[in-house]
């Protein structure tokens, strides 16, 4: 049976970062026409080496989804657009509230205007994230929970992802949001945490560094292997049923900081860890436990997460030794 992405045309933003080039090389072996924007400025993760196993079979645009002349050129004749470029840093977005403003919402909805000019027809799917919940009134959060963000990056990536759903609604421009939780794997970036704090300790464990983790260590969290997250967009780009919805991403498996990073220890057999103060900056943002309620887009698009942290963790380990040249 042919993929229903054979032939079509796809533009990833942020096509060169963790889970968009990890998208790509799974699109280009379904047979897709794929091309991939990415601004590569240095604090956001793009990075050339992420689709060195394709690097021959997409087009690669170097632009900046703010630039609006360039995203009314990019998203015409396109059969799906999964819009994964944004700034991720909850600690940058505080320090510099109008960059990540910019970013996450004013390139959003150029995105879309962008879209309902020049390709109404193009299916979007928005990587959103559990960000925008903020601390947990309860556990695990579904998405009837409230959306009270604790930092400036929670409140605009909120913002972009209902420009998405408003477009969806008023305009027929066809988008499904994907709420992500903490998403790892091979090809996210590690030289700070910058994407997500697995990436820093996982570097500090393979250079036989301390892994340090703030607070008590007991935080709850849940985590996706960045091949789940992938089957996940796909699914939710092929489902009628998806458009105008809004989906969490979550996992049974839950964990607690210092239980993970002892785990990360076993597996790499070898490395330390200690528990620190939150760093004032960190705590004030700080949503404390954190595990979601996943079963809506398991009912209705027939996802659930298959790779396991072991599993995870051993296969994320074995890529950055492997290719560790080009991520230090």
């Amino acid at each position: 049976m042919p993929s229903p992405f054979q032939n079509k045309n796809i533009l990833i933003t942020g096509g060169l970062g963790f889970i968009g080039a990890n998208l790509a090389i799974q699109l280009v072996e379904l047979g897709a026409n794929v091309t991939l924007v990415d601004s590569l400025i240095p604090e956001y993760g793009g990075n050339e080496f992420n689709i060195e196993p394709i690097k021959n079979r997409v087009i690669v645009n170097i632009a900046d989804v703010r630039d609006e002349f360039s995203m009314d050129y990019l998203v015409r004749g396109r059969d799906y657009l999964f819009n994964l470029a944004g700034q991720t840093s909850h600690l940058d977005s505080m320090r510099d509230p109008y960059k990540d403003l910019d970013i996450n919402c004013r390139a959003q909805l150029s995105i879309l205007e962008a879209c309902r000019k020049n390709n109404p027809r193009v299916k979007i799917v928005y990587a959103s994230t559990r960000q925008i919940y903020g601390k947990p009134d309860y556990l695990p959060v579904d998405e009837k929970h409230l959306l009270h963000p604790t930092d400036v990056n929670g409140i605009n990536k909120m913002a972009g992802e209902w420009y998405h759903i408003l477009y969806n609604n008023v305009y027929g421009v066809r988008a499904v949001s994907l709420r992500l939780t903490n998403t790892y794997g091979p090809r996210m970036r590690v030289k700070d945490a910058r994407q997500t704090f697995l990436g820093i300790w996982l570097k500090r464990v393979l250079d036989e560094q301390p892994i340090e983790i703030w607070g008590d260590g007991l935080q709850l969290r849940d985590f996706n292997y960045v091949d789940d997250v992938v089957e996940a967009m796909l699914l939710a780009a092929t489902s009628d049923e998806a458009n105008g919805q809004i989906y969490n991403l979550g996992s049974d498996e839950t964990i607690n900081l210092k239980a993970l990073a002892e785990k990360l220890i076993a597996l790499n057999r070898g490395g330390t860890c200690h528990i620190i103060p939150f760093p004032p900056e960190r705590q004030a943002i700080d949503i404390g436990d954190y595990y979601s309620d996943f079963s809506r887009i398991q009912k209705r698009l027939n996802w659930t997460p298959r790779v396991n942290l072991d599993e995870g963790l051993t296969r994320t380990l074995d890529y950055y030794r492997t290719y560790r040249e080009y991520y230090w």
